[in-house]
């Protein structure tokens, strides 16, 4: 049993993908996007999850590209500071940790570089028929294959998880905001610094990186849940919850309407009773996403794409899937708890350290 079909090049799935090749599986990554995706906010990887990428042979590389922040401002509607730190900043923490942020394109462009196995991008998966000794997988433009097991690891939307578990409706929890994220050119000057803002029920932030050249900005709003949308109405809406707010977002809304980079969605969450079902499993945020409130979605990736993989490595699928879920579920629980424990702000960093290291890879 050792051909397998993972749905999603993202962290999940290259992390997959690396771990499952080196166990000797023949691997076929499949994603809808035309190539590796661009764009996408600084993500963190903390405790653990560093050790899965160091037994990649590719903490290094991470490292050497790593943010490196001086500070952050947090300022009002009107632009008047509201305080300041040189100890930490709100995307990742304390700034003297041994944990690293870094941008989602380049973890996934490392991890595409690294990984050697087959990808196919423009395409999609439209059905699953579990067989006697395989998953016959039907695909958008690339007729059908069997594999002997299928691993989703799209996202939050995940197509595989709607194929396989059910409607989405039924297993993710909308956490009462949405973000939009682009990159744009550094038009404010910003240096190692990073700026936030806070009025009423909108917020965000910038933050330089590529040496400075470039800002990372994130905008968000509350909300009930909202009817899915095409990138227009969602510029659209963005411009309209934060119009009359001061400090720059004037300009920060002009630079999103021109982003040819978008990402918008709801913060929410996934949860399941269970992530596997015949020869068929879930990683990362399609089976357990915490949200990026929570800091831990990329450490939860790597983590559970490294556990998923060690357990195929040694066991049949049976017996590897169960014991995924049994290592993972506590790991998972508490990761997710921290972006509900302290809403509107970060979590406790005791909290933090006990949720990120709470797992062993042993």
């Amino acid at each position: 049993m050792r051909n397998v079909l993972i749905s999603g090049a993202g962290v999940a799935g290259g992390t997959l993908a690396w771990f499952l090749a080196r166990e000797g599986f023949d691997v076929t990554v499949v994603d809808r996007a035309p190539g590796i995706r661009s764009g996408g906010q600084a993500i963190d990887v903390r405790g653990v999850a560093l050790d899965v990428v160091d037994r990649m042979g590719l903490g290094e590389r991470l490292r050497a590209v790593r943010t490196r922040m001086r500070g952050m401002s947090m300022v009002d509607g009107d632009g008047h500071e509201l305080f300041r730190s040189e100890e930490f900043a709100l995307s990742s923490g304390r700034l003297d940790s041994d944990d690293i942020e870094v941008l989602r394109d380049d973890v996934v462009s490392i991890l595409h570089e690294a990984t050697d196995v087959e990808y196919v991008f423009g395409d999609s998966i439209t059905a699953l028929t579990e067989e006697a000794h395989g998953v016959r997988v039907e695909f958008e433009h690339g007729g059908f294959r069997t594999f002997d097991l299928v691993i989703g690891a799209d996202g939050l939307h995940s197509a595989v998880r709607r194929l396989a578990f059910g409607p989405e409706a039924e297993f993710v929890r909308h956490l009462g905001q949405y973000l939009a994220i682009f990159p744009t050119a550094n038009f404010l000057g910003l240096e190692d610094w990073q700026v936030w803002f806070r009025h009423e029920e909108t917020g965000g932030v910038a933050y330089p990186v590529r040496d400075n050249s470039e800002l990372r900005v994130t905008l968000g709003f509350g909300s009930e849940p909202l009817p899915r949308m095409a990138v227009p109405e969602q510029k659209r809406l963005i411009a309209e919850r934060l119009a009359g707010v001061g400090w720059e977002v004037p300009k920060l809304l002009e630079a999103m309407a021109e982003a040819e980079v978008f990402y918008f969605d709801a913060m929410a969450q996934v949860h399941l009773d269970r992530w596997t079902t015949g020869r068929i499993a879930l990683v990362g945020d399609a089976g357990y996403c915490a949200s990026p409130l929570s800091g831990q979605g990329t450490s939860l990736a790597l983590v559970g794409a490294y556990v998923l993989a060690q357990e195929l490595g040694r066991a049949s699928h049976e017996a590897a899937f169960a014991a995924y879920e049994q290592r993972m579920r506590p790991f998972v629980a508490l990761n997710q708890a921290l972006a509900t424990e302290n809403p509107g702000g970060p979590a406790a960093e005791e909290s933090v350290e006990r949720a990120k290291n709470a797992i062993s890879l042993v």
